[in-house]
């Protein structure tokens, strides 16, 4: 049974920091490549970041890019997802999802991902 399970979202205030978790299990985490999309109310689902089978390459919407780090950790079926300098449009439920690959590429169509999480609530407020 494929499962996905987010955690580590919150009400946090502007410049705040927080860290995301994606535990899987069920699939080949070494052979899939993970995204962090998000959806904001009334609007479309977003790919925020994405990191490869290898971890060896990454890529982010430009909105987060340098403010937002995506890792994984294969021994511990983990990914991670580091979100510095929050602003309140970064409020969204943050879905971690997969597709299996072993391709550089990284998609940013959430189309593409095949398994999804339940979401993480990230409220950024003062």
């Amino acid at each position: 049974q494929v499962q996905l399970v987010e955690s580590g979202g919150g009400l946090v205030q502007p410049g705040a920091s927080l860290r995301l978790s994606c535990t899987v299990s069920g699939f080949s985490l070494d052979m899939s490549t993970i995204g962090w999309i998000r959806q904001a109310p009334g609007k479309e689902r977003e790919f925020v970041a994405g990191i490869n089978w290898s971890g060896h390459n990454t890529d982010y919407t430009d909105s987060v890019r340098g403010r937002f780090t995506i890792s994984r950790d294969n021994a511990k079926s983990t990914v991670y997802l580091q979100m510095n300098s929050l602003k309140p449009e970064d409020t969204a439920v943050y879905y971690c999802a997969a597709y299996g690959s072993l391709y550089h590429v990284i998609s940013t169509h959430p189309l593409q991902y095949t398994y999804w999480g339940q979401g993480t609530q990230v409220t950024v407020s003062s």
